[in-house]
């Protein structure tokens, strides 16, 4: 039994074995097939010979093959020839020339095996091969060049293009590569600083592109100056044509202006004779329209004089109305006065028999009587107040008529508001009497406050005053002297202000008679009268005038008190030609604290 069953496990063991053991040997072969693309072909070489892949696969296995990887699309390489490398011409001229050449390998088995042989891995590294065959491609560019001017290459490229293509393409089929085409993307003219003079070819290209260039300059210049005289030539047949066109304009213009100032001194007559005839037409029609004007506006002032009477009339109708009015509410508020006068006399006379009654009873009885009188004075002051109530219920009422004057439309309306107003004035009213009720007693207590600060302001006067008399009591006569001219000298301006003020009313002098004009006169005798003989003509009238003075006598004593006289001008200013007001002062001032020093 045993033996059955291991002959089957045996057997599935040794193909489990052989299954894994395939699946492995696909794997490796799996991973020895390489494949090719249509980017990239390679060509394998050992065991079985050389065998080209272009778009199959083939096995590839270590040691036993090689493989060599061949790039199939197209590069570019680039060959630029400029400066000293530049390319000769068959003209010995250097040309700077940058082409462009696309190459590939044939997609043919013996182009790729050829391009593997020769170029190895070098197809994959465009750089690498541009160093590889740039020869052949400067070979070739410089060949052609050398068949071809400088001008034919600038002209003809295709051709130049073409003739490169063809020397190149049998050198590329070698290496197994292709040329697909040449693009000329820069051909330019050497700079003259790269032609070596000592060279052959670069001395006769200088020599031609020397010659070229000075010939141009001189075919420039030659251009230039025949142009310039060609302009000056055109510049002056034009100046002359543009004068004989400004003649030409010049007097067409005269004659133009002359026919216009004709035309307008022609038109201008026209003008002012038909201005005049419209003036005149104006000045009729104005007159006209003035009259109109006027008759309208007496119209309207006499209908204006009308309505104003009319409401005149109203108004006065409706001043009497309301004096009536006024009358009846006075007559109303006396008779209601009267009332209230006698019920508070009535009210009175028992209130004091009740307190002669009371007289007879005890203390008890005298309570009762003070408590009544206390009732009295409440109920008087409430009659005060409905007094005053009813003034200010009037004078609302003569405020509500003399709003109603004005009015003429909604004389009802404004009757009622009047109505209502006098209603709110009357709670207004009454608020205003609890105020000022209020308001008596405050400023009673305010009142007594302040009497007492004053009677206590008076005691503290009146001592200081009594202090101050006792201290002046003690001055002897001649500082009271002293204090009698400081007092003078303050009020001093004053004091010749109100004396000369009398002859601002003199309207004019007249001197009817003049003796010897200065010294000619001496009706006066004295002082006066040397006072006004010295002097001028001027002086002297004024020194008159001044002793026409009713308060003469009274100021001038005053003003001798401190060494002025009053007569005259020059009695004025001769104390204050001989100090100024300031210095006089401070005499004084030393005087009395001298008296002051020896009365102490």
């Amino acid at each position: 039994m045993v033996e059955q069953l291991m002959g089957p496990a045996i057997t599935f063991g040794l193909a489990l074995v052989a299954f894994m053991v395939l699946l492995y040997i696909l794997k490796v072969l799996a991973r020895m097939y390489t494949r090719a693309s249509k980017e990239l072909s390679f060509v394998r070489t050992g065991l079985g010979g050389q065998k080209v892949i272009l778009n199959g696969g083939a096995l590839v296995l270590p040691v036993i093959h090689e493989v060599i990887p061949v790039n199939m699309n197209t590069l570019k390489l680039d060959v630029h020839r400029a400066a000293e490398q530049a390319l000769i011409t068959r003209d010995r001229m250097r040309v700077d020339v940058t082409a462009e050449f696309y190459v590939r390998v044939q997609p043919i088995e013996e182009s790729i095996a050829n391009a593997a042989q020769t170029l190895g891995r070098k197809t994959t590294e465009p750089e690498a091969l541009k160093d590889l065959v740039e020869g052949k491609f400067v070979d070739a560019l410089r060949s052609v060049a050398a068949e071809m001017g400088m001008e034919e290459l600038h002209e003809q490229r295709t051709l130049f293009v073409q003739k490169v293509q063809q020397a190149v393409s049998e050198d590329l089929l070698k290496n197994g590569l292709e040329l697909e085409a040449v693009s000329l993307t820069g051909l330019d003219q050497t700079s003259k600083e790269y032609f070596n003079p000592d060279n052959t070819f670069d001395a006769e290209g200088l020599t031609k592109l020397t010659e070229a260039i000075e010939l141009r300059r001189k075919k420039r210049n030659e251009i230039q100056q025949d142009t310039e005289v060609e302009i000056q030539k055109k510049n002056l047949i034009a100046a002359q044509q543009k004068l004989t066109i400004a003649r030409e304009e010049e007097y067409a213009r005269l004659q133009q202006q002359r026919e216009i100032e004709i035309r307008r001194a022609t038109q201008q007559a026209e003008i002012s004779t038909q201005q005049a005839e419209k003036t005149r037409e104006a000045e009729e029609a104005k007159i006209v329209a003035q009259q109109q004007i006027d008759a309208a506006r007496l119209v309207a002032e006499r209908a204006i004089q009308d309505q104003r009477i009319a409401i005149e009339q109203q108004l006065k109708e409706r001043d009497i109305v309301k004096a009536k009015s006024v009358q009846t509410a006075e007559i109303d508020q006396q008779k209601a006065v009267q009332l209230a006068e006698q019920e508070r006399a009535i009210a009175i006379a028992e209130k004091s028999r009740a307190q002669s009654e009371a007289q007879a009873l005890a203390d008890q009885a005298r309570a009762a009587a003070v408590q009544a009188q206390e009732q009295v004075d409440t109920v008087r002051e409430v009659e005060r107040a409905e007094r005053q109530k009813k003034i200010e219920l009037v004078e609302a009422s003569r405020q509500a008529e003399r709003e109603m004057i004005g009015i003429t439309i909604a004389a009802e309306a404004e009757k009622k508001a009047a109505n209502d107003k006098a209603e709110a004035t009357r709670t207004l009213a009454t608020a205003e009497a609890d105020r000022q009720r209020i308001a008596a007693t405050a400023e009673a207590e305010a009142e007594k406050l302040r009497a007492d600060a004053a009677a206590k302001r008076y005691t503290v006067d009146a001592e200081g005053q009594r202090r101050l008399n006792e201290a002046a009591n003690l001055l002897n006569a001649e500082q009271i002297a002293l204090q009698i001219k400081l007092a003078v000298l303050r009020h001093l301006p004053d004091i010749i202000r109100e004396s000369v003020k009398p002859i601002e009313a003199i309207d004019g002098i007249k001197i009817v008679q003049v003796e010897g004009l200065n010294g000619g006169g001496s009706g006066h005798g004295g002082e006066s009268g040397a006072a006004a003989d010295s002097g001028n003509l001027a002086d002297q009238v004024v020194s008159s005038a001044l002793r026409y003075r009713a308060q003469a006598p009274l100021i001038e004593s005053l003003m001798k008190e401190v060494g002025i006289s009053g007569s005259d001008l020059n009695g004025m200013t001769q104390a204050l030609s001989e100090g100024n007001d300031a210095e006089r002062l401070r005499d004084l001032m030393a005087k009395r604290d001298a008296l002051t020093r020896k009365s102490d």
